[in-house]
């Protein structure tokens, strides 16, 4: 049992929590609570340490079992220290070491999303869980965005990065990616033709730009095109999580339902 705030594998946890150069050199991430945690073993993550409590449900019990069938370390810590040591105000008694790993691009890209410059967590993972429930075959991170495997981006993603083929990727590298492949276009609140008018039935590769300031020069010198979302409204721009959804299941629509 680890009793120590001190102790070296706490102190990397903590580490791993606040520091994206922590998280790079290691290739090593921190999942907090039962559902987290289940989908990350469920999805064949490599579990490297499994920390939990004795207030543990019995379903983050049967996490541990298979944490532990994997050749996970799993140790036991007091409840005040998983508080002390956690990024969520209440934690749920678990908390794993997880080894990161780049899930597979499909041979035959046809449905992409980019994400340019954002750099607010809530948004950034609630594109990649739209991603991932709309079916995207992947998201690619151009550089300005904030850390995917920050834990605020884990835990608005809900699972996301453990289904979707993720990559953190300078521009060029996402062009020679989304080029051969899609048509690119670029979400734009004020220029652009309609989403409903826009083929999305052919391959296509969506970038959805920061906060901010929208989408920089290396995405518009990719891009094929602009996309808008129509809004009656008096509201100048949506943010980019729901500008992501309502784009990303627009395609779905399009594929499926016209």
């Amino acid at each position: 049992m680890i009793t120590s705030a001190q102790n070296p594998r706490i102190q990397h946890i903590r580490a791993l929590l606040t520091q994206r150069k922590a998280r790079d050199e290691s290739g090593e991430f921190v999942v907090e609570g039962v559902r987290l945690v289940g989908e990350a073993l469920a999805s064949g993550w490599e579990a490297r340490l499994l920390l939990y409590t004795s207030e543990l449900s019995q379903r983050g019990q049967g996490l541990l079992a298979q944490a532990r069938a994997r050749g996970a370390e799993v140790e036991e810590i007091p409840p005040h220290l998983i508080k002390s040591s956690a990024d969520t105000e209440n934690p749920q008694g678990i908390l794993g070491v997880f080894a990161r790993r780049e899930l597979s691009l499909a041979e035959q890209l046809n449905f992409i999303v980019v994400a340019d410059a954002i750099r607010d967590p809530g948004n950034l993972g609630a594109l990649l869980r739209t991603a991932a429930a709309a079916g995207a075959q992947a998201a690619l991170l151009g550089p300005g965005c904030v850390d995917a495997f920050s834990p605020k981006v884990l835990r608005a993603g809900m699972g996301a990065h453990f289904r979707l083929a993720l990559r953190q990727l300078e521009w060029e590298e996402i062009g020679a990616i989304i080029k051969p492949a899609c048509r690119v276009y670029i979400a734009d609140s004020v220029n652009g033709t309609p989403c409903w008018q826009t083929d999305l039935i052919q391959a296509t590769a969506l970038i959805i730009g920061g906060e901010a300031e929208g989408a920089g020069a290396e995405a518009h010198a990719l891009a094929d095109g602009t996309i808008s979302i129509p809004m009656p409204g008096a509201s100048e721009s949506l943010n980019a999580g729901v500008a992501a959804g309502i784009l990303l299941f627009e395609v779905v629509r399009q594929r499926n339902f016209r």
